[in-house]
């Protein structure tokens, strides 16, 4: 009665795989940002020795941690990770609380793809590079007059803008991928496991 469940479990699986290895790279920067602030912190604790912080650690730790949530996105939405309070609905048949769950998937797809919506546009509004022509083919806007850059590192805005927008597309597909999922789960009168 499902609705396509061989190549749903499929998608499943190279979906699982995407979103572990932008898991995993998110992971990675968080390190990197986690040992830029124990550089930092100790090169003004030791100014005196003739240590420096890192220049522009702020801005690195900033963008960092926005790429870092967006690679989480997709992996935390495919193992149902997000807040949920389950005292009411743990009681309820395991039908009905398919059809809960379906309802809180269907919610992040429409949030995930208005977060993708809005982070693309600001990518567009960041981006200085591309034709006119392209540029309104792909719904980025108009070019910017200036590149925008950060003020102490003067990195372009627009890289991890670009980074975020891939963790945000993936964390769409995962959540309408979830949808589908659920739908199945509700039509096979349980919930599965994430």
């Amino acid at each position: 009665m499902a609705i396509a469940p061989n190549l749903e479990r499929r998608l499943g699986r190279v979906l699982e795989a995407l979103a572990r290895w932008l898991a995993y790279a998110g992971g990675f920067v968080l390190v990197g940002l986690a040992l830029i602030t124990v550089v930092s912190v100790l090169g003004r604790a030791l100014i005196f020795a003739g240590l420096r912080p890192i220049a522009g650690d702020f801005e690195l730790v900033e963008a960092g941690c926005a790429i870092a949530i967006f690679a989480f996105m997709p992996w935390c939405q495919l193992r149902r990770g997000h807040v949920t309070v389950d005292i009411f609905v743990d009681r309820l048949p395991s039908r009905t609380r398919a059809v809960f769950g379906l309802i809180g998937d269907t919610a992040i797809a429409v949030v995930s793809g208005l977060i993708l919506w809005r982070i693309w546009l600001g990518f567009g509004e960041k981006f200085p590079h591309g034709s006119e022509a392209l540029r309104d083919a792909l719904g980025m806007g108009y070019k910017p007059f200036f590149p925008e850059t950060t003020y102490e590192l003067e990195m372009p805005v627009w890289i991890p803008y670009g980074l975020a927008v891939i963790g945000a597309t993936l964390f769409f597909v995962v959540s309408v991928y979830t949808v589908w999922r659920a739908l199945n789960w509700v039509l096979d009168g349980q919930e599965g496991t994430a």
